[in-house]
């Protein structure tokens, strides 16, 4: 039945234009992805099953095919709002409904999931699910929309429909059941999805983790570059360990898991709740060089200031007496500053008093790229901008950059070489991709880093001169005061 699905889940797909797509938020599940996520529940008795944006049936298809050979049966609700996807959907499970002897059972609601869900759970209407099996859409909510004021109706605040549909169904839960679901990662940190993670931290506990280490391989077919992960929720069960699973891609050759203490996974004492997904065991622990905030050694990071569609009036593609630079990460290639640069955006803003507030005096300053291509293997990529990189007294930095700075200046040379240094080694960045849930860097999450001290930094950047600026002899001279301030410790 796999190789049947896939071929409808990419017929359909093709019908589906691309703004249909974007405004379902809706990427259909590939059946390898479908038939693990199912294998992750456990079959007893009999199963109520939820499925919210269902598609053509991948997900709920791979839930039947495991019940029917554990011998249980199955009552499923499934809800498929788009037409095109709702006919295939009703072929699907018609099939199973006419081969499941009497087995199985499927009801398909071709209604709004965030209505219904917050009526059913307003008048509580009873009849919990025990399994849920999840690929809900991926878009953000307005804060004006409806959809947001059901979900406030139902105690719910979040911003996107991904959080919005896996925290319906753990409130539709009945204590034990499960629910799985693929989706975006970023909901493990930032403040936006806070009050989501502080509800299924409270209400469920976390069984599984799965990571695919390629991030645009799950939904390779549709070209779909967020990072997903799997999530398997218990609701009202204790916390134990968690299962942190890996793979490469879909097709699950070369998976791994280990098990992970809770504590590892949500500190105890973190007031943000943020979830970090070590893979390995040696990810669990912190970097030794990472012992202090930024605030402990006087520096600040913001995003870029420059919204550079705002400014429309005040492009100029080359640079002149009255202008001031505007970098750009195009600018930089192989670590270099390659200004002023032939490109569809500007070089420059014409100086004026309403750009004024935008713009950062010149300066040693470290960026670091909000946004990093699929083929890059670092999440950070930093850059150190030196004094004398730009003959000009003002500069703006797009918003694109995250830009580490003192008071909106400059600061030392040696701190900024140091920190630049600190931010491109290989032990950082591992140990970033379990602390940050985003494919991007954001401000926040650079903020709630922990950093060398400043004379450690300085140190850093006095070794990193005259040093070739590339990933070995970096992660050497991490590694060497790694060691020097081991040895200092322990004597």
């Amino acid at each position: 039945m796999s190789l049947v699905i896939d071929q409808i889940r990419r017929k359909a797909s093709r019908l589906l234009d691309s703004q249909r797509r974007s405004d379902l938020g809706q990427y259909m599940t590939p059946s390898p992805i479908a038939a693990f996520m199912a294998s992750l529940f456990s079959y007893q008795g009999q199963a109520r099953l939820l499925d919210a944006g269902a598609g053509i049936g991948s997900l709920t298809s791979a839930f039947f095919d495991q019940a029917l050979q554990s011998g249980i049966a199955v009552d499923a609700e499934v809800w498929e709002i788009d037409s095109t996807l709702g006919g295939y959907l009703k072929n699907t499970l018609d099939e199973y409904v006419q081969h499941g002897r009497e087995k199985i059972k499927a009801r398909i609601h071709a209604s709004d999931f965030i209505e219904d869900a917050t009526f059913s759970i307003q008048f509580d209407c009873g009849n919990r699910y025990t399994h849920a099996i999840l690929n809900p859409p991926y878009k953000k909510i307005c804060t004006n929309s409806k959809h947001r004021k059901l979900l406030r109706i139902a105690g719910i605040e979040t911003v996107n429909l991904y959080t919005a549909f896996v925290a319906l169904t753990v409130l539709l839960m009945g204590k034990g059941g499960e629910i799985v679901a693929i989706i975006p990662r970023s909901f493990c940190n930032g403040s936006y999805y806070r009050p989501f993670r502080n509800l299924i931290l409270r209400t469920c506990s976390i069984r599984q983790l799965h990571l695919f280490e390629s991030r645009n391989q799950a939904f390779q077919d549709d070209g779909v570059l967020q990072e997903n992960i799997i999530i398997h929720l218990v609701k009202g069960e204790p916390q134990g360990t968690v299962i942190v699973s890996t793979s490469h891609d879909a097709k699950f050759s070369d998976y791994q898991q280990t098990a992970f203490d809770a504590a590892v996974i949500v500190k105890p004492n973190d007031i943000e709740q943020f979830i970090h997904i070590p893979t390995v065991a040696g990810q669990t622990s912190t970097p030794m060089l990472c012992t202090h905030t930024l605030l402990d050694i006087g520096l600040e990071v913001c995003t870029g200031p420059v919204v550079d569609f705002r400014l429309r009036e005040y492009w100029r593609d080359e640079p002149a007496k009255d202008t001031c630079p505007l970098l750009y990460p195009h600018h930089f290639n192989d670590g270099a500053l390659c200004w002023p640069k032939s490109h569809k955006k500007p070089n420059a803003l014409r100086l004026s008093s309403e750009i004024s507030k935008w713009l950062m005096p010149r300066g040693h300053y470290v960026l670091v790229k909000r946004f990093t291509a699929k083929e890059e293997r670092r999440r950070l990529v930093a850059y150190h901008l030196p004094l004398k990189a730009l003959d000009a007294a003002h500069i703006g930095f797009e918003n694109h950059w995250n830009v580490f700075h003192i008071e909106k200046h400059g600061m030392d040379e040696d701190i900024a070489k140091g920190l630049a240094t600190f931010l491109n080694s290989t032990i950082l960045d591992e140990h970033f991709r379990v602390f940050s849930g985003h494919t991007q860097v954001n401000a926040t999450d650079l903020r709630n880093m922990r950093y060398p001290s400043r004379d450690q930094l300085c140190k850093l950047g006095q070794l990193a001169k005259n040093q070739p600026d590339d990933q070995a002899t970096i992660d050497r001279l991490i590694e060497d005061m790694e060691r020097h301030d081991y040895k200092t410790k322990t004597n």
